[in-house]
């Protein structure tokens, strides 16, 4: 198996809304686009080093417990933005990493996305139960 990268926009959904409603300029909404996102089904959430999370001025939430390669571990979560992943996209918090960890898009986001991992292309497709559009499931 291989490993999956995406192109992934988020953006500060507080800057989004302010923008809508004419408090902000649209060019003024922070974002990032991260060409290396890690796709990873074994995480939960969305994650992203916190120089990215500097950026995005997202609002720290809370701390909670997260289970890890390294054992038992607190995190910071913020929220909450906007991901945008092959022109599809969904609000969702985003926890905290240590600059010079990739940014990891884990199943949450990518359900929400209605996205599936194609393991042999190395890469994320529409759900083919849903004849690849993008569907939400409200059962």
């Amino acid at each position: 198996m291989g490993k999956v990268l995406v192109t992934a926009r988020v953006e500060n959904i507080g800057d989004l809304l302010a923008a809508d409603q004419g408090r902000l300029a649209p060019a003024d909404v922070r974002s990032v686009e991260v060409t290396n996102a890690l796709v990873d089904t074994g995480a939960t959430g969305l994650s992203m080093p916190r120089s990215l999370l500097e950026t995005l001025g997202l609002k720290y939430l809370r701390t909670r417990k997260a289970l890890s390669n390294a054992g038992p571990i607190e995190v910071r979560i913020f929220g909450t933005a906007r991901l945008t992943v092959q022109g599809r996209e969904c609000p969702v918090d985003v926890t905290e990493l240590p600059d010079g960890c990739p940014m990891l898009i884990g199943q949450i986001p990518l359900e929400s996305m209605d996205f599936v991992v194609d393991m042999a292309g190395r890469k994320l497709v529409g759900n083919p139960e849903h004849g690849g559009e993008h569907v939400i499931e409200l059962y």
